[in-house]
């Protein structure tokens, strides 16, 4: 167990949160930089023992200060804001008051196929990230987490009417990641730098197909919900679109049973156990 707090970036968004309970699930003392410390979600966390800090992931001196005597830092940033060049230069402040206050380790969540050349802009943005990170001498760690179960939340009116959309083929595996699943892998790899320093890690949790989902949320709502394809031409977002264009073509990579077998203290959420808890409410 480190000593020192460790820092978690943008600590209320939902890798974040789930960092930050991991952590604190462990024992640990957890800093926690927000935009707002005033807001709800700060204050809770607040109000367990996390010391909270106000910061912009595109602030070099508060991310400096936020950094001030940690053991270790959990980054993460975002092109949905601003767009993607904005998320680079997030990512250079964020290593350039890392490189300043010597940081002893840093975990750096980007995402799976970060490294594959795939064309997605945000994916694409990351990697960007990732190469300045391996060029510098900030000692890291980069986690690649694949689709978020979550992501299936954006969709809830349209599930609980019985349709799931997806634009993907009814048969094709999407390999998908849990947030606690991920969050405990980085509390582990922040608590226990040494064996994960310089490695790229990419993580999944389960690879269900369309019609796999949709039956796993007809079994946990209790009434059928069926997968419906939705055309790559109907999406008219440019970096969804290419998301989808490449998660059609050469899709993730990760190997499932290994980073299972290699990593059996993480819980490694099914997607059918997932759909039980996040809509147990909505029978």
């Amino acid at each position: 167990m480190v000593d020192k707090p460790i820092l978690v970036l943008a600590a209320t968004g939902g890798q974040g949160k789930a960092v930050t309970d991991a952590l604190l699930g462990r024992g640990a003392e957890v800093r926690a930089m927000v935009r707002n410390p005033e807001h709800k979600a700060a204050r809770q966390l607040a109000s367990q023992g996390v010391d909270v800090v106000a910061g912009s992931l595109s602030d070099r001196g508060s991310l400096a200060a936020a950094m001030d005597g940690v053991a270790g830092v959990f980054a993460y940033t975002t092109p949905f804001e601003a767009g993607t060049d904005a998320e680079v230069a997030q990512g250079e402040a964020i290593l350039a008051a890392a490189g300043e206050k010597r940081v002893p380790h840093l975990v750096f969540s980007s995402v799976a196929g970060a490294d594959q050349q795939s064309g997605v802009p945000h994916f694409d943005s990351k990697a960007r990230i990732e190469a300045v990170l391996a060029s510098g001498d900030v000692p890291h760690t980069i986690l690649g987490p694949t689709y978020f179960f979550d992501n299936a939340l954006g969709g809830t009116e349209r599930i609980l009417s019985g349709v799931l959309d997806l634009p993907l083929p009814s048969d094709r595996p999407l390999q998908q990641l849990a947030r606690t699943d991920h969050g405990a892998f980085a509390a582990g790899v922040l608590l226990n730098p040494a064996p994960y320093l310089g490695q790229r890690i990419e993580l999944a949790s389960d690879a269900p197909t369309p019609a796999q989902m949709a039956a796993a949320l007809s079994a946990s709502l209790g009434r059928a919900v069926r997968h419906e394809y939705v055309p790559l031409e109907a999406i008219g977002n440019p970096d969804m679109h290419a998301m989808w264009a490449f998660l059609n073509g050469p899709g993730y990579r990760v190997d499932i049973p290994a980073l299972h077998t290699a990593h059996p203290e993480i819980a490694w959420t099914s997607f059918a156990d997932w759909t039980q808890q996040a809509f147990a409410a909505t029978h």
